[in-house]
């Protein structure tokens, strides 16, 4: 294996990783956020509070993603698959 090939399926790695983390981190952080503004606002600190609208609309995001999530993965493991001949040179 090449190290410009090394460099490569890491590269690719970390963007698969940061492609399928990235919704559920945004989920999960606007609706902290949201949820903190409600705090906010009406002066209620409840550290639970903010546990359930966060776990449900990160799995409905998931729900709704999965099909997406499991395609893109397919793809990068069939590419992967498809390198294997390159790696043992």
């Amino acid at each position: 294996m090449t190290p410009e090939l090394a460099v490569e399926l890491v590269k690719n790695m970390i963007f698969q990783a940061i492609l399928l983390a990235a919704p559920v981190l945004l989920v999960s952080m606007i609706i902290g956020l949201i949820i903190s503004l409600f705090q906010a606002v009406t002066s209620i600190h409840e550290q639970t509070l903010s546990f359930v609208p966060k776990a449900l609309g990160i799995a409905g995001l998931i729900i709704v993603a999965l099909p997406w999530m499991v395609r893109i993965s397919v793809e990068f493991t069939a590419g992967m698959i498809d390198k294997i001949p390159q790696m043992a040179r």
